[in-house]
């Protein structure tokens, strides 16, 4: 999977009780993976068109629109996928970008009702569920999760709310940057993540605004290590593959005239800004990376000009599979803002990850050899040879390692 694009989607949502007050007008159109812009000052142009892997249409309700995209299609198309990809021993990372009050949260963590939980709760149960389906004797499998706030370029652990100080983050040689002293929780099944997660989401700092009554006004990072361990029979070894899940919730752009935003709102604001400017940077750094690989090569990537971009290294731009959702207003109030966010993703499209498997050096040997005896069974059987020798039956198994096979050779 090494050398994987970002897989960019974006999500459409209905209009807000902001945007009904202004009796506003919907800008954005959808068709297949197409999404369209029209500037509502300029009626004469031609709308703006922007394709991605998924745009989700949800203006609408489900009963009036057929092309309703609900929380359980975003799940199915975006969390399974790379919750597939965990499974395989991938770091995985699934982000939602947007201006504020897009429906990034929404998209994200949900609501209490079954059919309108976000991609995190859908893909924590399914987590177990997968889990349990593939229990064997030979198979052990562990969960940890940890939940941390990014406020004012301060790093927050939210399942320790009594620690109110700030968590530096460091960077490992290998594993890349970590948050130091952040709490990380062994989970046995999906309510006690649940239960770790709404006491995080408590803890989570947010505040009213003129453009959102609930504003996040920090970036959450809600992360699962998944490891697992299987013994192998034949060479009674144990093989471990560990994955980092990374489902992040930024917090959204905003404009001070729009928000209203003084005093605290406003400083706040200001270092949303100034992170997600930086994400702007390290995407547009990355992209112009890779569509002048020869000449740009060694083009500086700003990773550490804010907390955020430090900790997502990896996933931007490193060991991860990674997914991206923008979350878009319909309204042609905020134009503007929406227009930017499709240009974000946009860019983001072009981002290649060299997304590895985690395994440790035993693991990695015993797949290679059972991919190479599978290879040499499948190039004898094409010659019409017998695959005895690689069965691991008969005399042949007796044989020196290097031997050639007596019933072929």
């Amino acid at each position: 999977m090494a050398g994987a694009s970002v897989k960019v989607a974006v999500r459409v949502r209905p209009f807000n009780a902001r945007e009904l007050s202004h009796a506003a007008t919907c800008v954005i159109q959808m068709q297949g993976p197409t999404t369209c812009i029209a500037n509502p000052k300029q009626a004469k142009d031609a709308p703006k068109s922007f394709t991605f892997d998924y745009s989700y249409w949800s203006h609408t309700s489900v009963s009036d629109d057929p092309r309703f995209a609900s929380q359980q299609q975003v799940y199915k198309d975006i969390g399974e996928e790379m919750l597939l990809h965990a499974f395989e021993g991938y770091n995985v990372c699934i982000f939602a970008y947007g201006q504020t009050g897009a429906g990034k949260s929404y998209t994200m963590m949900g609501k209490q009702e079954k059919d309108q939980r976000g991609i995190i709760p859908q893909l924590c149960e399914d987590l177990f569920r997968r889990v349990a389906e593939e229990a064997s004797p030979s198979l052990s499998c562990s969960v940890e999760v940890s939940y941390m706030e990014i406020y004012c370029e301060r790093v927050r652990d939210l399942l320790s709310p009594k620690s109110r100080g700030n968590l530096r983050v460091r960077e490992h040689p290998i594993m890349g940057p970590y948050v130091e002293g952040l709490s990380k929780l062994a989970v046995t099944s999906f309510e006690d993540i649940a239960d770790l997660m709404d006491c995080g989401n408590k803890a989570r700092t947010v505040a009213a605004t003129n453009m959102n009554e609930t504003s996040s006004r920090s970036h959450a990072v809600f992360t699962i290590v998944f490891t697992q361990r299987r013994h192998d029979e034949l060479t009674d070894l144990d093989a471990e593959k560990v994955s980092k899940i990374s489902l992040v919730d930024l917090a959204g752009s905003e404009r001070a005239d729009s928000s209203g935003a003084k005093g605290t709102r406003l400083k706040e604001g200001a270092n949303i800004n100034k992170s997600l400017t930086t994400l702007g940077k390290v995407i547009s750094a990355l992209a112009e990376m890779q569509s002048n690989h020869k000449k740009r090569k060694s083009e500086f990537i700003p990773y550490r000009d804010s907390v955020l971009t430090w900790l997502l290294k990896e996933n931007l731009g490193g060991n991860s599979r990674t997914a991206m959702i923008a979350a878009l207003s319909p309204a042609d109030i905020n134009y503007e803002e929406t227009l930017s966010t499709l240009r974000y993703a946009d860019r983001a499209k072009q981002i290649r990850c060299n997304a590895i498997i985690n395994e440790d050096p035993n693991a990695r040997l015993i797949r290679e050899l059972k991919e190479e005896v599978a290879r040499l069974r499948d190039l004898l059987s094409a010659q019409g040879l017998s695959g005895a020798c690689f069965s691991g039956r008969g005399r042949s198994r007796d044989l020196p390692i290097n031997s050639p096979c007596p019933t072929q050779f």
